[in-house]
């Protein structure tokens, strides 16, 4: 059984994202992470996961997540530490399922043509100012039309989408069917965007899937508590 979870990295969902975890008892949690990541956002506070050799928008998408983190009074990366704590708390195995975050930053960098930095440079100083709301308003035109925000996405900037989106959903679905060999029972949290791209991938695999519109909204997530509880109640009988 795979449960698929879609999350925010910026969101206030550590408790329902640990829920998730923990009564649906996976072996294995499977975490949108490379490993160097992964070791740095489980770290003693006050560790960096920034290197000064690291690529000019990794830092850049670094320092705009801690700022929005900060402002939604919540951890940078909250929802990966919570899957991975609440994992670690049943006995579950951690597995990281992401490509190396660092060089998909200098390949965006280096494939970005004139006009797509350009444009990419006005839109981040557009989010930088008005950080809250745009994130918001991401938020809700995203979940009320995916498939046409991605579409906008793609046409604004096809190597951000491709690099960031495209290739890392092949790799992680990889690394999902691998993952199945192994484990019975796994538990995958990725950004949200990414969620209908796997599963398209894995088409022949069966996949419960919780996005995090479900999880932001308090009526839905309580009918998720009730399926997952039910489904405990019925392993346990």
């Amino acid at each position: 059984m795979i449960t698929m979870v879609g999350t925010g990295h910026v969101f206030r969902i550590s408790e329902q994202v640990s829920f998730i975890v923990k009564y649906t008892w996976p072996d294995a949690v499977l975490v949108e992470l490379d490993e160097r990541r992964c070791a740095a956002l489980t770290s003693a506070p006050g560790d960096s996961r920034i290197s000064d050799d690291s690529p000019r928008l990794y830092r850049e998408v670094a320092e705009y997540q801690d700022k929005m983190s900060k402002k939604n009074e919540v951890t940078p990366g909250g929802d990966m530490l919570a899957a991975i704590s609440a994992g670690k708390t049943i006995g579950a195995d951690i597995v990281c399922i992401d490509r190396d975050a660092e060089q998909t930053m200098r390949e965006v960098e280096e494939g970005m043509s004139y006009r797509e930095r350009r444009r990419y440079s006005f839109f981040s100083a557009i989010d930088r100012l008005f950080r809250r709301r745009r994130t918001k308003l991401t938020h809700r035109q995203f979940a009320a039309n995916e498939e046409e925000y991605i579409r906008k996405m793609r046409k604004r900037f096809p190597t951000l989408v491709k690099k960031l989106i495209d290739e890392r959903n092949v790799y992680m679905a990889e690394k999902i069917r691998e993952a199945s060999e192994k484990y019975n029972n796994m538990v995958v949290m990725v950004g949200d965007a990414h969620v209908r791209g796997i599963c398209e991938l894995l088409e022949d695999t069966e996949i419960n899937m919780i996005r995090l519109a479900d999880m932001m909204d308090q009526e839905r997530m309580d009918e998720i508590r009730s399926r997952i509880w039910n489904r405990t109640a019925e392993a346990a009988e």
